[in-house]
């Protein structure tokens, strides 16, 4: 079936009187959310660094670009299919890491149900270091469908080590690293109301059940978790320098991909150290205001990675965005902030819609505009909107 095939589904249940129990739109699913979600929540989901101008450019450099339409050509199927690290994915989509993805969920457990819809779609979640339940249990709800796990590295080295080899032991297919949030960034809707979820002890299971982070603590995180608290506290942010890349690269077997790399001479730098993945990213306008879109830089990045996968996210709200994220070159293209509503709003239902929602979005434009695989959909697919 056809991902465009979703919306015969939902005119055919229109005419039994059924209408979709979740927004179709992201502007209606995030009104939704944002009355459904806690403030404290939302906020940290919703919310971007400084004044989050970032934020905003991410989504409206999507605007400044047009698809041209092709005739004659006759896109009766189309092939959403990639190959990435030797596995074959459904679409060239992923669920993006989310910290807080796990506190996003009504029952809390927004890790596993984020799997749970990996599992149901094919879709491929990159699960977060920071997560309600441990690695193991969230790898455990994948099924078939590749996982990736994120890797916040610790000053420690040996908690590092020791992350890693547990997402390799569970099954996790890629260790993606993220560079850009060895510290947090300036976060004013955070701050006004004193909010870090983590140190309140939330979403930190992956250090309080790591043997080597425990065997750090004079008292386990069950007898003392505010003593573990301010032990994560120590770890978490590790400034890592090129001189630190061959040690990650030691760490793991499995792909290894980088996360931030926005600069071409960065992706030419890691990709001489062995990097397997670039992952073109500026944490969707979260971390650092003032910066330029991420979409803007995909371009250098893609030319400068001379082959080698490149992942994106940042501004991604519809089946367009990630059409023209894939002209200009991405690999595959990360969804973040949509998942995370359709979650509170309906667990994993909720996700499984919008993902459906935005690959039939994605499948029909290329169905209309004459683009019948990936492959067509090169940077002349586009042209500057003034």
């Amino acid at each position: 079936m056809a991902f465009g095939d979703f919306q015969n589904e939902i005119y055919f249940n229109g005419l039994r009187g059924v209408v979709p129990a979740l927004p179709v739109s992201f502007t209606d699913l995030e009104e939704r959310a944002r009355a459904a979600m806690p403030p404290s929540v939302w906020s940290y989901v919703a919310g971007g660094a400084g004044d989050e101008r970032t934020q905003r450019a991410n989504v409206t450099a999507f605007d400044h670009w047009g698809l041209i339409p092709r005739m004659f050509v006759g896109a009766a199927q189309r092939e959403l299919s990639i190959d990435l690290f030797g596995m074959t994915l459904p679409a060239p989509v992923f669920m993006a890491p989310i910290g807080v993805i796990g506190l996003c969920a009504q029952d809390g457990h927004g890790d596993l149900a984020t799997a749970r819809a990996a599992a149901r779609t094919g879709i491929p979640m990159v699960a977060s270091t920071l997560m309600v339940d441990p690695l193991e249990d969230v790898a455990a709800e994948f099924g078939d469908t590749p996982g990736f796990f994120q890797l916040y590295t610790p000053t420690d080295r040996d908690l590092a080590a020791s992350l890693v080899e547990r997402a390799e032991r569970a099954g996790y297919k890629g260790i993606v690293v993220t560079l850009d949030t060895w510290v947090t960034g300036w976060r004013p809707r955070d701050l006004s109301t004193g909010n870090f979820p983590q140190l309140r002890g939330h979403c930190l299971a992956n250090y309080f059940t790591d043997p080597v982070f425990r065997a750090s603590l004079a008292q386990s995180p069950e007898q003392d978790p505010q003593s573990a608290i301010l032990k994560w506290i120590q770890v978490f942010g590790n400034p890592l320098t090129w001189e630190d890349l061959p040690w990650l690269r030691s760490l793991t077997k499995l792909p290894l991909i980088v996360k931030g790399i926005c600069h071409p001479d960065d992706v030419r730098r890691a990709r001489d150290g062995g990097v397997d993945g670039i992952y073109c990213s500026n944490h969707g306008g979260r971390q650092a205001n003032g910066g330029i879109p991420a979409l803007d830089m995909l371009p250098d990045v893609v030319a400068a990675a001379e082959g080698l996968p490149v992942l994106f996210d940042s501004g991604i709200r519809s089946g367009a965005d990630i059409i023209k994220a894939l002209a200009l070159g991405a690999t595959a293209v990360g969804i973040g902030r949509p998942y995370a509503y359709g979650l509170n709003l309906g667990g994993t239902d909720g996700i499984v819609h919008v993902l459906r929602s935005l690959l039939a979005e994605a499948d029909l434009i290329m169905a209309v505009d004459g683009y019948p695989t990936l492959k067509d959909l090169t940077p002349q697919s586009l042209r500057p909107v003034s």
